[in-house]
């Protein structure tokens, strides 16, 4: 199993603050599906992920874009999503 990272820490904290989650966020590991058998997220999910995580990282997720089911497949590819965008 990997370790995960502080950023991946970083933004599992943001996952739970923002969705309620009830798990604390040092459980979700990092290659973890966040849909589906994983966490359980929903398209409803997503939509307020996205506006947080572009609110406190300053880049849109776009809801068409085609990437999106790879992007938000697990933390470890949102976060490396995430760095990718802001380092644009």
């Amino acid at each position: 199993m990997s370790e995960i990272t502080p950023f991946e820490s970083e933004v599992a904290k943001l996952i739970v603050d923002t969705l309620n989650l009830d798990v604390d966020s040092a459980d979700i590991k990092p290659t973890e599906a966040l849909f589906g058998s994983g966490l359980g997220l929903d398209s409803i999910d997503a939509l307020e992920l996205a506006m947080a995580i572009s609110k406190k990282y300053g880049f849109q997720l776009r809801s068409d874009d085609s990437n999106n089911a790879q992007i938000f497949s697990s933390l470890r590819a949102l976060t490396t999503h995430i760095q990718h965008s802001r380092s644009a």
